[in-house]
C-alpha cells in the first residue's frame, strides 16, 4: 500500500469514526401521531429552543471554565423508610437526583450513582463529589421518574441497579422505553405532556412541558421526548422540572397544577448564558420560576456534582442566594447539602 493511500484511508477513518460512534450510541426513536410538539419525526419545544451545532462549536472553542475540585460530603441522618399520608420529605442525593417521600411512597428523580455521566465508564464528565446517600442506604424505592435521555439524567447502570435491588416502576417521556428495554430495564411507562398515570390511591404522576432537547448520540437528536413531572396528591403537588430553559410553562404549570407544595428546580450548567439559556435556567431564572409557579417551597438541584457548563462549582448557589436575598416575605428556596433531607411544610 502506498503512503498516499495510507494517509487517505487514515483521514477517512477519522471522518467516519465520530459518525460510527454516534450511530452506536444513538437510541431508539419514537414513532407516533403528530402533535403540537412532535412533527412526525422529531420533538420540538413550544417556545424557541436549543442552539444548533455551529453554536456548540463556538462554545467549545471559546470555553472559560470555572473552578472545580474534589469535595467530600458532610454526614447527615439517613432518610426514614417511609413517611405517612399527607407528609412530604425531600432529600438531595446529588445533581438532579432527589429522593421524594410522600404519602407512603418513595420516588427517585433522574438517579445517577455512576462515577461518570457518560456512555462509557473510562471517559467523559466525572463526578467531583460522591452521592450524598449511598446506594445501599436507600429506603425501598417505588418509582423512578426520568426527565430525558441525556447521560447525566438517564444513567443506565444506575437504573439497572435500581431494578435489581428495588424493582420500581419507571416513568419516562415518549420514545424512551425502547432504550430502557434494550438495556434490560423493565416496567417502564411512557408519558406525553399532559398525560397521567397512577402511583397509588393517594398519588399520581403527570408529564408536563419542559424546554430542552434529547440525544444519546449524533443520529437521534430530538427523537424522544423530554419532560418535567407533577406528583399530584391531595396534600399538594410536587413539581420536578428536569432540565429546562425559562418560559411561560412555569406559570402555566403553577396555574393548572397548583398549589405547588414543593418545586425542584435546576440552577447549574448555566454558563455561558448565551449558549445555555435556551435549555438551562440560570439561578436568577430559577428564582423567577419559583415565583411564577407560586411554589410554597422550592429546592435547588442540578449543581455541584458534574462540571457540564462553564460555571464554577459554587457559582450556581452563590448566584441563587443573590437572587432571593432582600426579598421579604417570599416563600423559601432551599439549598440542601448532598445527603441532607428536610420535611416540607
Amino acid at each position: 500500500m502506498t503512503k498516499t493511500k495510507t494517509i487517505i484511508l487514515a483521514a477517512a477513518a477519522l471522518l467516519v469514526a465520530p459518525f460510527a460512534a454516534g450511530a452506536f450510541f444513538s437510541g431508539p426513536r419514537y414513532r407516533g401521531p403528530v402533535s403540537d410538539h412532535f412533527d412526525g419525526r422529531r420533538f420540538h419545544n413550544r417556545e424557541q429552543g436549543e442552539h444548533g451545532s455551529l453554536a456548540f462549536l463556538k462554545w467549545m472553542l471559546n470555553r472559560e471554565r470555572g473552578e472545580w475540585k474534589r469535595t467530600e460530603n458532610s454526614p447527615f441522618p439517613l432518610p426514614p423508610q417511609r413517611v405517612g399520608p399527607g407528609e412530604l420529605r425531600v432529600s438531595f442525593v446529588n445533581y438532579a437526583t432527589l429522593l421524594i417521600q410522600m404519602d407512603g411512597l418513595n420516588i427517585l428523580t433522574d438517579p445517577i450513582w455512576s462515577e461518570r455521566a457518560s456512555p462509557v465508564s473510562f471517559a467523559g464528565p466525572k463526578r467531583f463529589r460522591p452521592a450524598g446517600i449511598a446506594f445501599e442506604d436507600l429506603p425501598p424505592i417505588d418509582a423512578v421518574i426520568l426527565s430525558h435521555n441525556h447521560y447525566d439524567h438517564m444513567d443506565l447502570p444506575t437504573l439497572r441497579r435500581l431494578q435489581k435491588a428495588h424493582g420500581p416502576r419507571f416513568f419516562c417521556g415518549l420514545g424512551n422505553s425502547g432504550l430502557l428495554k434494550k438495556a434490560g430495564i423493565r416496567n417502564a411507562s411512557e408519558l406525553d405532556w399532559g398525560s397521567e398515570n397512577t402511583l397509588s390511591d393517594l398519588v399520581s404522576v403527570v408529564s408536563v412541558p419542559a424546554k430542552h432537547f434529547s440525544a444519546r448520540g449524533l443520529l437521534d437528536r430530538d427523537r424522544t421526548l423530554w419532560t418535567g413531572y407533577i406528583l399530584r396528591s391531595r396534600s399538594g403537588s410536587v413539581y420536578f422540572a428536569g432540565d429546562t430553559g425559562f418560559g411561560r410553562h412555569f406559570e402555566e404549570i403553577g396555574r393548572e397544577y397548583g398549589p405547588i407544595r414543593l418545586a425542584c428546580l435546576p440552577i447549574g450548567a448555566f454558563r455561558p448564558i448565551w449558549f445555555m439559556s435556551p435549555v438551562h435556567i440560570s439561578p436568577e431564572e430559577a428564582f423567577k420560576a419559583h415565583q411564577s409557579l407560586g411554589a410554597s417551597t422550592s429546592v435547588a438541584m442540578h449543581f455541584g456534582t458534574f462540571a457540564l457548563g462553564d460555571d464554577g462549582q459554587t457559582e450556581p448557589v452563590d448566584e441563587l442566594k443573590k437572587s432571593f436575598s432582600g426579598t421579604p416575605g417570599s416563600n423559601p428556596f432551599w439549598v440542601l447539602e448532598q445527603g441532607e433531607g428536610r420535611e416540607v411544610p
